[in-house]
């Protein structure tokens, strides 16, 4: 996990990062003009911009509002953070926390990052520390009533798993600060104290993140897709301590990069919703830890 909130604010106001601006975007991607007395080329589709809008600000953390490809507009929306971002504090090893109430408000952002409104949750809809790091938030209103009073939509949840060079931004809505790198590559495992993730995706060292972006979506930078959402980093140079997670190939060869961060997948997920956006973790396909009563 990313450092106490405490001392990534000490750490924040030493750098001056706290007042930080968004990153600065590049320019979409046009095509290229075609060459002599070569047939027209199409248009390249434009890269889609990456902002702050739809992103939310939690008391300790960063989040986002998210729809999975299988919701509809009258669905209740969804919010995703971390898991050791709960308001209940971090699930154990093993632990699993679905339909658990809650009344957690989220600073919703706009494109400049202005915060437009306080959403509430209605319960933790799914919580866990193990194989993944992630928290799904039920709200009382829809994605469509956000989208009428405030004019801001869901970001859309990939279904596809990223792959190795793809660029990404880390969209901080806590900082109000986007990071951008690619994916340099993934780890077997990534193991941090008494918890271990599955395929975590590793940043290229572009993306330095800190405490509070702990639940940022990470958002492929070509399709405005969520594809991970942030949670860690090697901070110290330690072996698989806490703030330290050292990755753990295949072999169980353990490998420390200090200074790296890193994110975890979240295309599984979209095989865990239901009907009316509720998460079914009994669903074909579905991977996602389960509570005891659940595993077969």
């Amino acid at each position: 996990m990313k450092k106490p909130l405490v001392t990534a604010l000490m750490t924040a106001a030493l750098a001056g990062l706290g007042t930080a601006p968004a990153a600065a975007l590049g320019p979409d991607l046009t095509s290229a003009p075609a060459a002599a007395q070569a047939p027209a080329a199409q248009p390249r589709a434009k890269v889609k911009a990456v902002d702050f809008a739809g992103t939310v600000a939690l008391s300790n953390c960063s989040g986002s509002v998210v729809r999975p490809p299988s919701a509809s507009s009258a669905d209740p929306a969804l919010v995703m953070s971390n898991g050791h971002c709960l308001e209940s504090g971090m699930p154990g090893a093993g632990e699993v926390v679905v339909d658990k109430a809650s009344s957690r408000s989220f600073s919703l952002l706009n494109s400049a990052g202005r915060k437009v409104a306080t959403l509430r949750a209605t319960k933790v809809a799914y919580a866990t520390m193990t194989d993944t790091d992630v928290s799904l938030y039920q709200l009382n209103t829809s994605y469509a009533a956000i989208e009428s009073r405030y004019g801001i939509r869901a970001l859309p949840l990939s279904a596809d798993r990223p792959a190795q060079g793809t660029a990404i931004k880390v969209v901080s809505g806590y900082w109000k600060r986007i990071y951008s790198c690619n994916v340099d590559g993934f780890a077997h495992r990534l193991r941090e104290g008494e918890w271990t993730w599955k395929d975590s995706v590793r940043y290229t060292a572009a993306c330095d993140t800190i405490g509070g972006t702990s639940g940022s979506p990470v958002v492929d930078a070509a399709t405005g897709k969520v594809v991970a959402v942030n949670n860690t980093g090697n901070e110290d140079g330690e072996r698989c301590t806490d703030n330290n997670p050292c990755e753990v190939d295949e072999n169980g060869t353990v490998t420390v990069r200090e200074g790296i961060n890193y994110a975890q997948q979240t295309y599984g997920i979209t095989r865990c919703i239901g009907a009316g956006n509720k998460v079914d973790l009994t669903l074909p396909g579905c991977e996602l830890p389960k509570p005891s009563g659940l595993r077969s």
